[in-house]
């Protein structure tokens, strides 16, 4: 039976959606480095039962955050350029991100009128301060994408620890955004707040819930935690204790993301939202890079009894 298209299941809400995020090589890389890393990322992807690829479009946050950033800021190359130039090998959905703030209009405006609804999708991500100078914002943003390119699917960031964040989710999806992925995960109760928020608000509106993706990220090392924290993720105090004190941190965690992983499957069926999961590293270690591919596999798993099968399985 004929897979469905991620666009096709972001338009009708179908649950289950998995995705894998990528960042884009670092800018210094020499060509035949950045060949030889979108090769091995190809190579590590063919076999996973994935929807579609996120690539990652990386700006500096320290605006955002004084505390000194604990893996130094270097800038990655464009990830519209790298899909487009190295990764051509890829036969599925890519969900392409925007830090608006970085672009002049007339550039996201031409990359929308270039992009193939079919296969690209994008995701606005606005400043990480109110601080930051921006060319353009995230409202101008999504108002150029339904003046430019509407039928391309469009999704927003949503971040269960800030106050109110239902309602931020409401107000993007009134401007053209039809789903939703989350800053990474630790603390369940945060996201359960946001996702039990945001499914009853739309109930009383007599909105159609919008699919949220949930994004899992292993944390193998206590550097890797630290960078987390800084990122702004907010990780319990109690699961915070158990990753310091595992005889084996990356087991611990990966034992805990698979709980998350559970907990908000059976969360989003018992509401009858829509829901999917990202999955990605922030390390680049090799043991956690290789470890999230596993990630991926068992999430896909753990997917497979409550989607239908002709939504799932390699085309």
């Amino acid at each position: 039976m004929t897979r469905a298209r991620l666009p096709q299941l972001l338009a009708e809400a179908r649950s289950g959606v998995l995705l894998f995020s990528v960042t884009p090589p670092k800018r210094s890389h020499p060509e035949e480095r950045v060949k030889e890393i979108a090769r091995l990322t190809l190579e590590r992807l063919d076999g996973l039962d994935l929807d579609g690829l996120i690539l990652y479009d990386i700006d500096d946050e320290s605006d955002r955050n004084p505390q000194e950033r604990p893996f130094p800021f270097l800038a990655t190359l464009d990830p519209v350029r790298y899909y487009r130039e190295r990764l051509g090998g890829w036969r599925l959905p890519v969900v392409i991100y925007r830090c608006v703030g970085k672009y002049p209009e007339d550039e996201l405006r031409d990359w929308m009128r270039g992009a193939d609804p079919e296969t690209v999708l994008g995701v606005f991500v606005g400043a990480s301060s109110g601080s930051k100078e921006v060319h353009t914002t995230l409202r101008r943003a999504q108002e150029l994408h339904a003046e430019v390119c509407p039928e391309m699917p469009l999704g927003a960031v949503a971040i269960g620890e800030r106050d109110g964040e239902h309602l931020r989710m409401l107000a993007k999806q009134e401007r053209g955004v039809g789903f939703f992925v989350t800053q990474v995960i630790y603390h369940v109760n945060e996201t359960k707040n946001l996702i039990s928020d945001y499914f009853y608000e739309c109930r009383a509106r007599g909105v159609q819930p919008r699919t949220v993706i949930f994004t899992v990220s292993l944390c193998g090392s206590l550097r890797t935690l630290e960078f987390l924290r800084w990122l702004g993720v907010d990780v319990p105090r109690w699961l915070e204790n158990s990753l310091r004190h595992a005889d084996d941190t990356l087991a611990e965690s990966y034992r805990q993301c698979l709980d998350i992983v559970r907990d908000l499957r059976d969360y989003c069926e018992h509401l009858g939202l829509p829901y999917g999961f990202n999955i990605e590293s922030v390390s680049i270690r090799k043991a956690e890079i290789e470890a999230t591919h596993r990630l991926a596999a068992d999430v896909a798993e753990l997917l497979r009894e409550f989607r239908p099968s002709e939504m799932r399985g390699n085309s």
